[in-house]
């Protein structure tokens, strides 16, 4: 699961992905989830099936006390086997402590691009000596900024930090302009990543050194990671109603109402559906049916009908739809 415990973050970072609905805003999120109680994080967290909780913003130590907290909740109510680890790109001992007595099991620390080449000026490699949590960095491979990387990566060989994780830099719709106001270009018309990001990373880990370095590139990110996630909680969440596909997101028809629940008494008892395969859905004005049923009355229907894949995601993003009906295809044009 990944915890944004609050947007907030003092790094400033040029390259942040951090969508503007979370950037510098005093909110938390479980996965897409906007939370604001235990046990909707707990219902997050049962819903993927985690085995681990991945604590980030912003920056969690803008809120340590939040982020002490949530770490407390998921050790006590998921047990000590639950891997909880926290990004932040504060490094301050006494806050380490503390975490460090949560039973936090591992801090990923990413410093600012200024101090890559000047980390004997931090408390940060006394801190990896004098702590029994796993502690290293992750950053992005930024184009342009070998010597500079290239420089942390030797000085985290020479502390006692245990890994540096390398990431591919990418665009988002936030730090798009000034990725491209520096130079960087998309690397390909099917991927948000940098050119020359993954050139980088490679570089680095041919490097003869000893300490652990590992690579995630924005496919493996997006193709396997979130793609197991999204399975889990498909698997989860689904009604009788919905068609999980290869992918993990939801197949179902919906039919476009005023009143859903209207809609739902007329389809059930006009075509005899049952009412297993109905759910009518107040949020978002619309009654849910199976899409293999839909299918077959839509167009005797006269209001909007149509088959629509979305992920199984708390924001329920929808990836597509198709009308069924002419009413539909009206509405479209």
């Amino acid at each position: 699961m990944v915890l944004l415990v609050t947007g907030k973050c003092d790094a400033g970072c040029f390259y942040c992905p951090l969508s503007s609905a979370k950037r510098g805003r005093d909110m938390m999120f479980a996965d897409e989830m906007l939370v604001e109680s235990e046990e909707q994080v707990l219902e997050e967290a049962r819903l993927i099936d985690a085995e681990g909780t991945g604590v980030t913003g912003g920056d969690p130590l803008q809120d340590l006390d939040k982020s002490v907290a949530m770490i407390e909740l998921l050790k006590d109510r998921l047990g000590p086997r639950h891997h909880i680890h926290l990004y932040t790109s504060t490094i301050d001992r006494g806050a380490f402590e503390r975490l460090e007595d949560t039973g936090l099991d591992e801090i990923r620390v990413h410093p600012s691009l200024v101090k890559w080449d000047r980390m004997d000026d931090t408390d940060l490699g006394r801190i990896a000596s004098e702590t029994s949590m796993e502690l290293g960095l992750e950053v992005p491979c930024i184009p342009g900024e070998w010597d500079r990387l290239r420089s942390l990566v030797e000085w985290a060989d020479g502390e006692n930090l245990r890994f540096i994780n390398l990431n591919e830099l990418e665009f988002s719709e936030t730090n798009c302009d000034a990725l491209l106001s520096r130079g960087f270009e998309i690397r390909d018309d099917v991927s948000s990543a940098a050119l020359g990001s993954e050139v980088m990373a490679m570089d680095i880990l041919d490097l003869d050194l000893s300490i652990s370095r590992h690579y995630c590139s924005s496919g493996f990110k997006d193709g396997v990671q979130l793609r197991r996630r999204i399975a889990r909680r498909a698997e989860n969440v689904a009604l009788p109603l919905d068609i999980i596909t290869a992918d993990g997101t939801l197949y179902r028809g919906v039919v476009e109402t005023d009143d859903p629940l209207g809609a739902m008494r007329a389809i059930g008892e006009d075509f005899d559906v049952p009412a297993e395969l109905m759910r009518h859905d107040l949020e978002k004005g619309r009654l849910e049916v199976a899409s293999w049923v839909l299918e077959e009355i839509a167009d005797k229907l006269e209001i909007p009908a149509y088959l629509v894949e979305e992920y199984p995601t708390a924001d329920r993003l929808e990836v597509e739809r198709m009308p069924l009906n002419r009413p539909a295809l009206t509405r479209r044009r």
